[in-house]
């Protein structure tokens, strides 16, 4: 049997997912939750074998719920299901040591062979988001840190003003996903804050780059 814990923050997404495990037989659902603050309580509490995690969760996201269940160390697979099926997504997802990605909008059964194959010790993710990745990782490019096109248009647009939600909507990504890349951003550029970014932007960018990432 394999026991399950669900995380989301809309209780009617969580109460589908019940319903399509508990008409699993060897699938038991054993905690839910919409908080993902309380996700390694819960793990703690209930021993679930999978986790299935959503990544955004209201006041915090599924990054820092996988964060915080590797720092403790708990032995616990996370599968995590989400409406995104960019790419950056998806690796943010993997370098925050998720155990396989789902995407809601494939078939339940789908979704339920998944949440078996990570069970098993499979890694699994949508096969359009692994071509994705593949692409993305042929595009690094040379400059401050070596960022990747996907930072650089992070980078453009904080830089433009922009906030990570309206990041997120320009670009077709989760507002976590911006958050990733920001982090990073700063990481590389060895800057902590949006400012010092934007400033890092002006100085490292030349004039006649900044007018072609306008006019893409």
């Amino acid at each position: 049997m394999i026991r399950v814990m669900l995380v989301d923050d809309h209780p009617l997404v969580l109460e589908g997912l019940r319903a399509m495990m508990d008409a699993e037989r060897d699938i038991q659902v054993v905690a839910t939750t919409t908080e993902g603050e309380r996700v390694p309580e819960l793990v703690r509490l209930h021993r679930p074998d999978v986790v299935v995690l959503d990544l955004e969760l209201g006041t915090t996201n599924g990054y820092e719920v996988l964060k915080k269940l590797r720092a403790d160390q708990l032995q616990i697979r996370v599968l995590v299901l989400t409406a995104y099926g960019d790419g950056e997504s998806m690796r943010a997802a993997l370098e925050h040591q998720a155990d396989g990605i789902a995407l809601k909008t494939d078939a339940p059964a789908r979704t339920v062979d998944a949440l078996r194959a990570v069970h098993s010790g499979v890694l699994v993710f949508p096969q359009a988001a692994r071509r994705w990745m593949r692409k993305a990782n042929e595009k690094q490019i040379a400059g401050p840190g070596s960022l990747s096109d996907r930072e650089r248009e992070v980078w453009a647009l904080l830089a433009a003003g922009l906030s990570n939600g309206v990041i997120a909507t320009q670009l077709g990504v989760s507002a976590s996903t911006v958050k990733f890349h920001t982090q990073n951003l700063f990481q590389k550029l060895g800057v902590n804050n949006r400012t010092a970014a934007a400033v890092e932007y002006e100085k490292r960018i030349p004039a006649a780059a900044r007018v072609r990432e306008k006019l893409v």
